[in-house]
């Protein structure tokens, strides 16, 4: 009887299984059970496709990498599952089982039950077939209101989480340093600040669904030269210090990131995927980062066949191990056969492997991959039929009612309104000209990770997914007993003229003549804007300047909106525009909004998050340069752009007084006191965007002539005004000096209080007095903004 209870007894829960044990017990267990293959399993992942049909996903084939066979390698294990909702148009109720279902073989066919991670792109919203497509993140940066971005991104990752997902390759927190780029339209803009606050929030929201939020590209990939895609990067130490690390330095810091992913390029000579001082040095042993470190997609097979630093396979994984990458993406390459081999043959430490693995299953354990009650069925399916596939399809929807609303909020704070001369808002105008490429095209909104632009171009039998209303529609909505004549003029980029004339008889027909152009989004020079299809200047692409030029001709009242991925010079239009719009891919709603400013249903808030240039081949430049990056009497070329960062119209006016500071002098570790009123001057409710510039006049090291250091969004009625104090901690006029340390030094100082990089208000002169003193990661990040809780009395 004894030996018969005995046998009955429950078998004990394995350390790895048991949330009563610590987290570092449990994986330190785990470690030491494993074989080489199956801690190296762990490492990497495998691109697949869920199945429509609710059956295990497939892998993916992909020029760039060799077939997989999953029954040989899932007895070892699996690291990640790669893009499961993103590789093929899948309804997102049968993708999701599809991926349970695979969970579900996965963890039972390795010795430990652990299942895979599954990542997914979601750049501008969850990039699945059906999913909202928020605005790209230029356009939130155009807001200046982290709030509403973290909003959007709580939402983006509860969506992605309840289908059984657990990581988002986003933000990105490149600084545009060259708007030639074809990746600005997935930056935040031209100022470490701005994106760092944007792209924090960002990560704050994502995370908060339970979502691991990934930080790329670290970094430097913004500023390759004549911006290239992966071209190299020269930048020196403080310009990486102070211009491109401080977006990464706080989502770390403040945004609680876990997990970063190296960019392709290299910096001076060192790709970042070999780069130890980077990826150990700095994000880990300086910052305190202890996440995971992920490889771009291909980056460590690109030491061998781009930067040509390994001679293999095996060197090329040895060397990102030792930089300190942990999972090699999207697939199994050079972390699979290659690195076992040349961890049996000595060439790499399997105390590298152990380290990385660590990492993974500390987060797969946080995750609760790793608990005994873990189940692979996703919250979206419970309760659901799963055995009857068919009835589940439709069921799970990625684009409610209420993702919509916050997309339209946000494309409604993001388009900026750059010039004006009285046409807007538009008054019940009876005949409209609606003209351009992009006036009646449904997917002018969306950007390269927008699942319709990304995958569903190559899927041209399969339906978008999501509704589109074009300009055209909207417009039409907005102004019911008008008369509209669309006519394109011309393609994006196909340099056709022939119907530029029957656009300019439309213009001159009309009372009102709307010329819509700019990009449309793609990838490897598929597109205009977009990954690898960078531009060899900021011209209009196509003959879209030659239509512009032509209809400003007619006489007719011209308004010109952009629906594009980056900001392009104008030419003529600049001065003889009516109006300017510009709208940064807008997302879904976009057009509502667009319409909405036009119309006068809506005040414009947004500012530019990227200098709009005045000629096209003045670049790279940003506004964020020393004197010598500004016009001047040395060179022929005025970099001076047409609309300067922070720029933004609105229907209504503000008046800024009564500049206070409590005192005029602080040491190198204390702070300024400042306080000012803003009051609406004109008849409708309206938003300013406060913005705080630091100069320094004379510094040890040359510093751009100002840079964003503070920003809110002030809110006020017609009359209505607000006191505003703003604390502005010494460490905000921090920067690299000669020594490669971050100091604070004593001297005078100017605190601009404007609304726009080149239309300051007030102006405070401040002197900073002490030691210089030398400051680190721990620093103040922020100045602080106060709005008095009771309105100053209204005029």
């Amino acid at each position: 009887m004894t030996a018969n209870v005995a046998e009955e007894k429950t078998p004990a829960v394995p350390v790895w299984n048991d949330r009563a044990v610590s987290v570092s017990e449990r994986v330190d267990a785990l470690v030491g059970a494993m074989t080489l293959r199956e801690k190296i399993a762990q490492l990497y992942g495998v691109w697949v496709g869920a199945s429509d049909e609710g059956g295990d996903v497939a892998p993916h084939q992909h020029d760039m990498e060799e077939a997989v066979d999953l029954d040989v390698l899932l007895p070892a294990g699996l690291g990640q599952l790669t893009r499961p909702f993103g590789t093929a148009p899948v309804d997102a109720a049968l993708g999701a089982l599809s991926l349970m279902r695979s969970q579900a073989r996965i963890a039972a066919e390795n010795r430990f039950g652990i299942p895979a991670l599954a990542h997914e792109e979601c750049l501008a919203g969850f990039a699945a077939w059906g999913a909202t497509a928020y605005p790209v993140p230029l356009s939130w940066g155009a807001t200046f209101d982290p709030v509403l971005v973290r909003r959007m991104a709580a939402a983006i990752g509860r969506d992605m989480r309840a289908v059984g997902v657990h990581q988002g390759l986003a933000p990105v927190l490149d600084v545009v340093r060259d708007a030639r780029w074809g990746r600005v339209e997935e930056t935040i803009g031209e100022d470490p600040y701005l994106v760092a606050t944007i792209g924090t929030a960002y990560v704050q929201g994502l995370e908060s669904a339970g979502i691991v939020a990934t930080l790329k590209h670290f970094v430097g990939y913004s500023a390759s030269r004549a911006g290239r895609n992966l071209a190299p990067s020269s930048v020196g130490p403080r310009e990486r210090a102070d211009v491109l690390l401080p977006p990464f330095e706080m989502a770390v810091r403040e945004g609680g990131a876990r997990s970063v992913m190296h960019a392709y390029t290299d910096l001076d000579g060192i790709p970042a995927a070999a780069d130890e001082d980077l990826l150990t040095g700095l994000l880990r042993d300086t910052w305190g980062f202890d996440g995971t470190v992920v490889a771009d997609y291909f980056g460590i097979a690109f030491l061998t066949t781009l930067h040509a630093i390994a001679g293999d396979w095996a060197d090329a994984a040895g060397a990102a191990l030792r930089a300190g990458v942990d999972v090699e993406l999207p697939t199994v390459k050079t972390f699979g056969t290659p690195l076992e081999e040349a961890v049996t043959d000595g060439r790499v430490p399997e105390t590298l492997i152990d380290r990385a693995l660590r990492r993974v299953l500390t987060q797969k354990t946080a995750l609760g991959l790793l608990d005994a009650d873990w189940t692979p069925l996703p919250l979206a399916l419970t309760g659901a039929d799963l055995d009857t596939p068919d009835t589940l399809r439709g069921s799970i929807d990625l684009d409610s009612p209420a993702n919509r609303a916050l997309a339209r909020t946000l494309a409604e704070e993001a388009v900026v309104l750059l010039s004006n001369d009285g046409i807007l808002p538009l008054t019940a105008p009876r005949r409209i000209a609606l003209l351009g490429p992009n006036a009646d095209e449904p997917t002018a909104v969306l950007g390269c990770y927008s699942f319709p632009q990304h995958i569903g171009v190559h899927h041209p039998d399969s339906p978008v997914g999501i509704e589109l209303p074009t300009l055209r529609d909207t417009l039409a909505a907005e102004f019911p007993d008008a008369e509209f004549r669309a006519v394109r003029g011309t393609g994006i980029d196909d340099g056709d003229t022939s119907g530029i004339p029957e656009a300019v008889r439309g213009a001159r027909d009309a009372d009102i003549a709307v010329v819509v152009l700019g990009d449309r989004a793609g990838l490897f020079g598929r597109g205009t804007s977009g990954e690898g299809c960078d531009a060899e200047s900021l011209a209009l692409p196509g003959a879209q300047q030659h239509l512009l030029d032509a209809l400003l001709d007619t006489g007719t009242p011209l308004v010109t909106v952009l629906l594009a991925g980056r900001p392009y010079a104008l030419g003529r239009a600049t001065d003889e525009s009516a109006a300017i719009v510009q709208a940064f891919f807008p997302g879904e709603e976009g057009t509502h909004a667009i319409a909405g400013i036009l119309a006068g249903r809506l005040n414009p808030s947004g500012r530019l998050p990227v200098s709009v240039p005045r000629t096209p081949g003045a670049q790279p430049t940003t506004y964020l340069g020393p004197r010598l990056a500004h016009a001047n009497n040395v060179s022929n070329i005025d970099p001076t752009p047409a609309f300067p960062f922070g720029h933004g119209l609105t229907y209504t006016t503000f008046h800024w007084t009564d500049l206070t500071v409590d005192h005029h002098e602080a040491p190198t570790d204390g702070a300024f006191t400042l306080a000012l009123t803003i009051r609406n001057t004109g008849r409708r409710p309206g938003t300013e965007t406060v913005q705080l510039y630091l100069h320094d006049p004379v510094a040890s090291v040359v510093q751009p002539l100002q840079r964003l250091i503070g920003y809110t969004r002030l809110a006020l009625d017609p009359g209505q005004a607000r006191r505003l104090h703003v604390t502005v901690p010494a460490d905000l006029a921090s920067f690299t000096g000669r020594d490669g340390q971050r100091i604070t030094e004593p001297g005078t100082l100017e605190l601009r209080l404007a609304s726009s990089s080149t239309q300051p208000h007030l102006t405070a002169r401040l002197t900073l007095t002490g030691p210089q003193r030398h400051v680190d990661h721990t620093r103040h990040l922020h100045a602080v903004f106060v709005v008095g809780q009771e309105p100053v009395a209204r005029a």
